[in-house]
């Protein structure tokens, strides 16, 4: 195998979930351990300016060799994996020539990657596929990106007749809980402009993403023995239920895509008393997004006159923004990268990401950054996929970008 491949089959071994719960920074101590592996790799290769930041970050950079004024390239990927499915004893299933047919990926619990659920896979028929054993997710979101970053550099540090300007890569932690871009350091990572390498299917470039908040919705009941409970109790489940119910039903991430915003209800906790409902909101359009949480508190506030004032309560908080109005002013960025996929034979697939990444957030804190295809499938879940070959590639077009910008 590759050593992209090699590479990634080491670091999905890390278990790196972040937790939204935790106030810590990172918010899980693991992910430390995979970052302290990055620094001694990047340490090994010669890389300059090698640092572990004490919130879990790694920089370092690889100097120009160069006379030619050439701008300062960013690559960044992050460490963290999803807190929707464990990550903890990834045991990876390595499917050589793919036939196309359904892939067992669990006989205990029945779980199948079959073309019927995910007809995508049989875009990768002769090639070889790595899956989940179907009781974990893989983490090629984004331990693929890391990998890809990673054996970039190392190629850049083992060839030096390569020409090219200052290059700098970056690791965070904490990106799958919107935390990533929190410390930062922009102006101490060095780059004129970057690319995150978090994208999903061969040839993914983007450099448009929802505008995104997260609403959590607290509703409070009154409970009482239920055999003695006629017009007494007040049961919050379901108020929250009714709540639910007066959103609209087809805008929610499973009837939606391309830029189709949606409400998406990702956590349901309580009992009689207390019951709370963890919403994430999105939508590509800054008035539509507005109004989507303009309606979700109009909803609370009527509930509330119906009820009483205090049983619905909802805290919105912004996550992110659409980068698109910080990448048009630097288009010269995509075009660059298009014009390597197109170099090296991958076909560019300019689209929106019904996502976020770092990026996101880094381009609002000057340090426009657009992200750059993994080769990976249905992140987050155990019917996770990624074909070998698309990480070969994902390096090649890496390389070839720092090939363009030096050839100007």
């Amino acid at each position: 195998m590759s050593d992209v491949i090699d590479r990634f089959l080491k670091y999905i071994q890390f278990d790196t979930q972040s937790n939204e719960d935790s106030t810590s920074v990172p918010s899980t101590a693991k992910q430390m351990k995979l970052a302290q592996e990055i620094v001694k790799e990047l340490k090994g290769f010669g890389l300059h300016d090698v640092r572990l930041s004490e919130q879990g970050y790694v920089y370092a950079s690889i100097p120009s060799n160069t006379n030619k004024i050439i701008p300062s390239l960013g690559f960044i990927a992050h460490m963290d994996t999803s807190p929707d499915c464990s990550g903890e004893n990834v045991k990876p299933l390595l499917i050589e020539n793919f036939d196309g047919a359904d892939i067992l990926l669990n006989e205990e619990k029945k779980r199948i990657l079959s073309s019927v659920d995910f007809p995508e896979v049989k875009d990768y028929i002769g090639k070889t596929l790595i899956t989940t054993d179907g009781t974990t997710l893989l983490g090629a979101d984004d331990k693929a990106g890391i990998a890809e970053i990673m054996t970039a550099m190392e190629y850049l540090s083992t060839h030096p007749e390569v020409p090219h300007g200052k290059i700098c890569v970056g690791f965070t932690p904490d990106e799958e809980i919107g935390r990533g871009a929190d410390h930062f350091d922009v102006s101490g990572f060095g780059a004129d402009f970057a690319y995150t390498v978090d994208g999903g299917a061969l040839g993914e470039l983007e450099y448009e993403n929802f505008n995104a908040a997260k609403a959590i919705i607290k509703v409070r009941g009154r409970n009482v023995h239920p055999g003695s409970a006629k017009n007494k109790m007040i049961n919050s489940i379901l108020l929250a239920n009714h709540y639910i119910s007066l959103l609209p039903p087809r805008e929610i991430p499973a009837n939606t895509e391309g830029y189709e915003g949606f409400y998406h209800l990702n956590d349901i906790r309580g009992d009689v008393e207390l019951t709370t409902l963890s919403y994430i909101i999105r939508d590509f359009d800054q008035a539509s997004f507005e109004k989507r949480k303009e309606n979700m508190l109009s909803l609370a506030e009527e509930l509330n006159k119906k009820f009483s004032a205090d049983t619905f309560e909802i805290v919105i908080t912004d996550q992110y923004q659409n980068m698109k109005e910080t990448i048009e002013p630097v288009m010269h960025i995509i075009d660059k990268a298009r014009t390597a996929m197109e170099a090296v034979g991958v076909p560019p697939q300019i689209r929106p990401i019904r996502g976020g990444t770092d990026g996101a957030r880094l381009s609002f804190m000057g340090l426009p950054t657009p992200n750059l295809f993994t080769g990976g499938h249905n992140f987050h879940g155990r019917y996770e996929f990624i074909p070998t070959f698309a990480m070969e590639k994902s390096v090649e077009v890496i390389l070839k970008i720092i090939e363009l910008y030096s050839n100007d």
